[in-house]
């Protein structure tokens, strides 16, 4: 496993945590974060033993966006830099849209920008009460990245999608749960035991079939109702003939609770 400075990365009883660990920039994305969380990204997606995925920050604030300072820095090389930067940010959220293992986020304070993307690509998203949303891009000039384009029109129509993206509206967590960004709002004591407790029992779940309801759900805004029904029939008749698939139908005949292993 590499040995990483701005994320912490730790597995436990078939949890990946990720934790954003760059305090001296309130974990703001540079360079190194990014390539980092692409590879812990890599990693939960090709260990079949990780089985859910937690992703959350150190100290009182999410990610607020681009380390603008460090980007500052790279003058004429901007463009370069910042393309590159977001190869790797790119790269891991695909990895964590894709991958089979449920991924929670726990959002501890304030997402923006690339952490506003971030934050909404869980598949349960929790946040604490003193979080806030922003998107923030065309504040400094800038446009947004992190599959935000493609996942808020989906998460909250459009007309919100554009309310957020051109004012850079500040949501609160009440606000952003009404809207339909999060799953849940939590105390800030209870952030991450709560968000620990579901990514365990997710753990040890059926984590081929939750891949399955991923994947459907992803293609369902673009597909016609004959194309989703198809690729519902393909997944659902392979998750028949999966060990879990055996076991569930086994355990509820038998009134008995199953006991799956993830493959």
């Amino acid at each position: 496993m590499s040995d990483y400075k701005s994320i912490r990365f730790e597995v436990s009883n078939g949890v990946a945590t990720i934790t954003l660990n760059r305090p001296e920039g309130a974990n703001s994305i540079n360079m190194e974060l990014a390539k980092e969380l692409m590879q812990a990204a890599i990693s939960c997606d090709k260990d079949k033993a990780i089985r859910a995925v937690l992703i959350t920050a150190e100290g009182k604030i999410f990610c607020p966006g681009a380390d603008l300072k460090y980007l500052a820095s790279q003058g004429d090389e901007i463009s370069g830099e910042l393309a590159e930067v977001a190869t790797y940010w790119h790269t891991a959220t695909a990895h964590f849209a894709r991958m089979s293992a449920p991924v929670i986020v726990a959002v501890n304070g304030t997402a923006a920008g690339a952490g506003f993307s971030l934050a909404i690509a869980g598949d349960i998203v929790l946040a604490s009460e003193s979080a806030k949303f922003t998107m923030a891009y065309t504040g400094v000039g800038l446009s947004p990245d992190g599959a935000a384009s493609y996942n808020l029109p989906r998460l909250i129509g459009l007309r919100r999608t554009q309310e957020l993206m051109l004012t850079n509206r500040l949501l609160s967590a009440s606000e952003a749960l009404e809207w339909g960004l999060l799953t849940r709002v939590v105390s800030a004591d209870e952030l991450l035991s709560e968000a620990r407790a579901m990514a365990e029992k997710f753990a040890k779940g059926p984590t081929l079939a939750y891949g399955t309801v991923k994947r459907l759900l992803m293609a369902s805004f673009d597909s016609s109702i004959e194309g989703q029904m198809e690729m519902e029939a393909r997944g659902i008749t392979e998750m028949s003939a999966t060990t879990d698939g055996k076991e569930g139908i086994k355990a509820f005949l038998e009134k008995s609770k199953a006991n799956f292993c993830g493959q």
